[in-house]
This record gives C-alpha cells, structure tokens and sequence, in this order.
C-alpha cells in the first residue's frame, strides 16, 4: 500500500491548542451563564417576575459583578486548552490509525469510536481538574469591580492549590466517571458527524480543503449534537463538582444523592437548565476549533518541509 501522509503529533499541538484558545477567548462568557443557570436551585427571574434567559442572566452577572466576572475561570480553560485539544485531535486520529484491517481498510463507524475513546482520554488527563477548578470559579459571585470583595478562590492556580490543601488531591477528579461520560459522547458524536459532512461537501463540491466558512459552519452543525444528548450528565457532574463530598459519602452515592436532590426539589425539567447556552457555548466553539484546526493545520502541512513536522505513515 502507498504511503500517505498524516499529521504529526506536533501539528495536532499546535493547531488544536491555538484553536482551543481561540475557542475559550470567544466562548467562555456563555460557559459562565451556563454555569450559574445549571447550580441556580430555582429558575432565575427578573424584577417582574418572569423567567430570565440566558442573555438576563449575563447581563445580571454583568450589572452586580461586572463584565469581567463572565470571563471567570478563564485562566483555569486556557491553561488547560492547549493540552486538552492537542490531546483530543492527537488521540483521535492515533485512535483511528489503529482501527483498520490488515489491509489498510478502515472499521465501520471508527470515526464514532475513535472519537469516543479521546473524549475518555481527554476527560481523564485534563478536562476533569480544569472543569472543577473552573466551576469553583465561576460560582463565586464576588464583584470584580471591587477590590475589597475579596473571593475564597483568587484565579485558577489558588483554587487548585487551595481545593487539594482543604480536599486532598482526588478533589480535582471528583466527578471523573461523569465527565468522561459527558466527553465521551460529545466527541463520538462530533467527529463523526463533522467528518461526514466534511467528506461530503469535499465530494460534491470537488475540493481538497474546505474554505474556512464552511468548516465552521459544519463544526457549528456537529457541535450541536452532544450538548442536546448528554446535558442531564453535565448538571449533575457541575452540581457534585461545585462543593466538597460530604464526609463519609461514596462518589456512586453522591450521584444518586444528587439525582435524588434534583428531582424532589427542582423536579426532571432541572435537568435541563442551561442547555441553551450549553449548546450556544459549545456549538460556536466547535465552529471556532475546527475552523482555526483546519486553517493552522493546513498552513504547517504546507511548510511542512520547513517544520519538520510531516510523518509518513505507511
């Protein structure tokens, strides 16, 4: 079989992690709104009454703590990022390379599979200690605008330091199973429909590489797709991550605890607080990452030579 040319770890780096910065840059303020709507114990409401959308619950968070408190946690994402991504298109693909046959014919459905094992990948290594630190941030509701308002957690690097002081150091992995649940199912459901629809406008459209609007706009589409399945395990993991476990109290008893909680006291529709700018944070941000992946990507294949960054793979 003829050799073929794939992308190097150091390209997945580079391109996923300025895509992954990019991403939280642009995206993190909707991650906050998210956030407070899914710990919120009753529907946030305006002064009339009614229920607030997420855009009211941001301009709240703006008006008592000013604009800078929807970019808390920030640091805790974007030290994270750059690891995470670079994780999950490198783990992708090393993933993929393995499921073929003898011949080089790839599996059925291994973009789904492959996708599935580096979300589990990513959640284990990085994404379980970034989103508990980032949570116990963006919980915090201090004013930033004020220098005499001073929070438990100061910014990312205290936080961590100060949860495995008080906590011990498995702190940082509470909620791990549901994590890697929630990641799991994002990606296998995001790369496989990206690539899909990535392949097709390429057939159709008779192209190698895709112009930068479209491989947002089918990252915006394959974004979409986890937030809409697997929010009921993002608002239990964010619950159980948010505060230490009770003493004495199983991680498998926590979560039926918490489900319990949720249930009696805020009723199945709770479930689903938050999904909106859950899918409105993560579906832009696929369409950042993978338009910036591609863009970067593509740029350092093509000065590859220079770089040294291009491996053969047989």
């Amino acid at each position: 079989m003829a050799s073929r040319e794939k992308k190097s770890p150091l390209t997945n780096l580079i391109a996923g992690g300025s895509a992954g910065f990019m991403e939280a840059l642009i995206c993190h303020p909707l991650d906050t709104i998210k956030v407070r709507m899914q710990l919120a114990k009753n529907v946030p409401r305006n002064a009339a009454g009614g229920n607030l959308t997420f855009l009211g619950v941001g301009m709240r968070i703006v008006q008592k703590e000013s604009p800078m408190a929807l970019y808390k946690g920030l640091g805790a994402v974007t030290a994270g990022i750059v690891p995470k991504m670079a994780i999950r298109f490198t783990t992708f693909q090393f993933y993929k390379d393995l499921m073929v046959d003898k011949d080089g014919t790839p599996w059925k459905l291994n973009n789904l599979w492959a996708g599935l094992l580096a979300g589990v990948t990513e959640a284990v290594l990085v994404v379980t200690p970034m989103d508990v630190v980032k949570i116990r941030l963006q919980a915090q509701r201090h004013s930033m605008a004020d220098p005499l308002d001073i929070p438990k957690y100061r910014n990312a690097a205290h936080c961590a330091y100060t949860v495995v002081r008080e906590e011990g150091f498995g702190a940082l992995y509470r909620g791990v199973g549901l994590t890697s649940l929630r990641q799991a199912s994002n990606q296998a459901a995001n790369f496989p429909t990206y690539h899909f629809l990535k392949g097709y406008l390429q057939r159709v459209q008779d192209l190698k590489e895709l112009p930068g609007y479209q491989s947002a706009s089918i990252g915006l589409i394959s974004g979409a797709m986890g937030p809409l399945v697997n929010n009921p395990i993002d608002i239990v993991k964010t619950r159980i991550q948010k505060t230490p476990n009770p003493e004495g109290l199983s991680g498998w008893a926590r979560f039926k605890d918490v489900n319990g909680q949720i249930l009696k006291n805020e009723g199945w529709k709770a479930f689903y607080k938050g999904v909106t700018p859950r899918v409105l944070r993560v579906a832009p941000g696929q369409a950042v990452t993978f338009a910036v992946y591609e863009r970067v990507s593509s740029w350092l294949d093509s000065n590859s030579d220079t770089f040294k960054l291009t491996a053969a793979a047989k």
